[in-house]
């Protein structure tokens, strides 16, 4: 790899693990999503600094310019960062859905309170989920979320 082009991926990838340190030191970054973000800049450095690392793998994958492999990598986790956010959004939704559920029938109930009716009347409140890990289901990992 060009001199010029290595010394600007180690500081493109320095920049990057500084960047993600710096979020999580000033709790604007949990750390369980920086993890993913630290490895990739980790990876990204180690492949930059040793060059001879890269052209092997380069070789071992079937890429001629060694620099591709460099954004072949960081698309690759680009990709994992994006679906991993998509579980995250999809849990989080559900969740939200089940939380405005909650919220639409206490209200209800306290109409009927107030009203002076008798809250007996009001329907059930539905059991809270099943902590089952099932897709759509909180899992006890949400628990760490709470």
């Amino acid at each position: 790899m060009r001199s010029q082009l290595q010394i600007v991926s180690i500081l493109v990838s320095l920049g990057l693990f500084l960047l993600v340190f710096e979020l999580v030191r000033r709790r604007r970054l949990l750390e369980r999503y920086a993890l993913l973000w630290l490895f990739t800049a980790i990876v990204l450095l180690g492949l930059s600094v040793w060059s001879q690392l890269l052209d092997q793998v380069s070789r071992a994958i079937g890429v001629g310019y060694g620099p591709s492999t460099l954004f072949a990598v960081a698309l690759g986790f680009i990709a994992m960062l994006l679906l991993h956010f998509s579980v995250v959004i999809s849990r989080l939704a559900e969740q939200n859905k089940v939380l405005a559920q909650h919220v639409g029938l206490l209200q209800r109930r306290l109409e009927h309170l107030e009203a002076g009716r008798d809250p007996q009347d009001a329907p059930p409140l539905p059991p809270p989920p099943v902590a089952t890990g099932a897709p759509g289901q909180p899992s006890a990992a949400d628990a760490d979320d709470r």
